[in-house]
């Protein structure tokens, strides 16, 4: 009979890939090891941080694959929880109920700018795990 440490142990290594399959499936560009850091996902002249031309890169790309009617907007079924219903309306200026690209690149913008207190121009690791950042992260992938 095994004893219960063995048993603990296969209990605590199931869990563990378990939660490793549900975030590798439900980000599959952040589930994977070498992506498992924001920065090397979305830092693209790899020197370590994200600056805004890379932070709207990504952000344009995500914008073209949630667009799936190609019909150049996102309505609030596209963007998928990342706006809350007060951010969407403050992103939609012209109150039509969707989302032009360059409505959702200003909003990447404005996040970018509030998650980078030191106005360096970059984000790195410490600002992309901030609120701040966490909240431009979900626009970006």
């Amino acid at each position: 009979m095994e004893d219960d440490v063995t048993i603990s142990r296969r209990t605590v290594l199931l869990h563990s890939l378990t939660a490793a399959t549900v975030i590798g499936g439900c980000f599959p560009a952040f589930g994977k090891s070498r992506h498992s850091n924001p920065i090397q996902v979305l830092d693209t002249d790899n020197d370590g941080t994200v600056d805004l031309d890379e932070a709207k890169k990504a952000a344009s790309d995500l914008f073209d694959g949630l667009d799936r009617d190609h019909d150049g907007t996102l309505d609030k079924r596209e963007l998928a929880g990342r706006l809350s219903a007060k951010e969407f309306a403050d992103a939609d200026p012209d109150h039509d109920g969707t989302l032009t690209k360059d409505e959702y690149l200003a909003v990447v913008q404005q996040r970018f700018h509030a998650a980078n207190p030191d106005n360096d121009g970059t984000l790195d690791a410490k600002e992309l795990s901030g609120r701040a950042g966490r909240s431009l992260l979900r626009l970006l992938r």
